[in-house]
């Protein structure tokens, strides 16, 4: 899969994303500390060890350089977008439960992380290892960067 580049200085705005979702019950915040093992579990159950793996480097950040998405009702994580977590200027992991697809919360979060990253003074993001590259082209105007595939996951070790 390839990687995809974000110029963070023609980011969409975030906020009528998050405003039409918390209207809905659907809040997208940054996640809290007390918080990790949610995260944790919600990120192995859904999409697997590495991104269980992956999403704790988050928290070695301060602030926390993940946005989750939950939903108010059934008090629980129905998406999360973290970055700075596989390298610097990445983002990723992202996903949302499939139960909450199709309704932009998969938006929200992306937006907001790359918010996150040109706070930390980047003009440019990386998207690593894009699934829906259909998605990240049109949501926030990402480019494939051409000959990246594997990128930074060349030597992913098979889990024994």
């Amino acid at each position: 899969m390839q990687d995809m580049l974000v110029a963070l200085y023609r980011l969409p705005e975030a906020a009528p994303v998050v405003a039409r979702l918390a209207a809905d019950g659907i809040l997208i915040r940054r996640v809290n500390p007390w918080e990790r093992t949610l995260l944790v579990d919600f990120a192995r159950d859904l999409f697997g060890a590495n991104w269980a793996d992956e999403v704790q480097v988050a928290f070695a950040h301060q602030p926390i350089t993940c946005f989750v998405a939950t939903d108010r009702t059934a008090r629980r994580i129905v998406g999360m977008t973290a970055y700075e977590c596989t390298r610097r200027g990445f983002l990723g992991p992202a996903g949302v439960h499939p139960d909450y697809r199709g309704r932009d919360i998969g938006r929200a979060l992306l937006l907001r992380a790359l918010e996150g990253l040109r706070d930390l003074g980047y003009a440019y993001g990386i998207i690593g290892g894009v699934g829906p590259a259909e998605f990240y082209a049109r949501c926030a105007g990402a480019v494939p960067i051409a000959d990246s595939t594997p990128g930074v996951y060349e030597d992913l070790l098979p889990r024994g």
